[in-house]
């Protein structure tokens, strides 16, 4: 055991800030109203459009490398954030300008899912990549670490302007 080397495995977190909007209605039977009231109507417009203030947590996990020092350099975690995160998602209404939100209710399970894709997409090191979480209230967030995501109804956004009830599917 004398040439054993122990690396240190280590989690480095980074914070981003951005805005968005969306449709924001309860896919059941509940009407237009109800679906009004059930949210708090002091982040929703009148045309119905949520403003979402969305803090995103990416924590990338793996061995502190020996001659850096680091389990990743910040500066490209940020440009790997800024690439999936800022550019596609801040002041986006994601129903309208994401494409992946045409096909896939935004919430921010999914919203975790898509992050969670696109820095997967442009990492370098896509296998250090442990954990999305996004504070979506101060008492509320959603954390996503990858695996198994179950196969989806598929929804057409368009069907939110005209009846907000119907969501189309493959399967019922």
């Amino acid at each position: 055991m004398e040439n054993a080397t122990i690396q240190t495995v280590m989690d480095t977190t980074m914070l981003v800030w951005f805005s968005c909007f969306f449709r924001f209605f309860v896919f059941c039977t509940r009407t237009k109203y109800l679906n009004r009231s059930t949210h708090n109507k002091k982040y929703i417009n009148n045309m119905g459009f949520y403003t979402y203030f969305v803090a995103v947590l990416v924590t990338v996990k793996g061995p502190v490398d020996q001659h850096t020092g680091m389990v990743m350099n910040v500066h490209d975690l940020k440009q790997y954030m800024q690439s999936a995160i800022m550019d596609p998602l801040d002041h986006k209404n994601l129903d309208q300008d994401v494409p992946y939100f045409k096909t896939v209710v935004s919430t921010t399970e999914n919203l975790a899912i898509f992050i969670w894709d696109q820095l997967q997409k442009v990492m370098e090191k896509p296998n250090l990549l442990h954990e999305v979480q996004i504070l979506e209230t101060e008492k509320n967030h959603v954390v996503y670490r990858g695996g198994t995501t179950y196969p989806r109804k598929k929804f057409d956004s368009s069907n939110l302007h005209h009846n907000h009830h119907n969501v189309s599917s493959d399967s019922d």
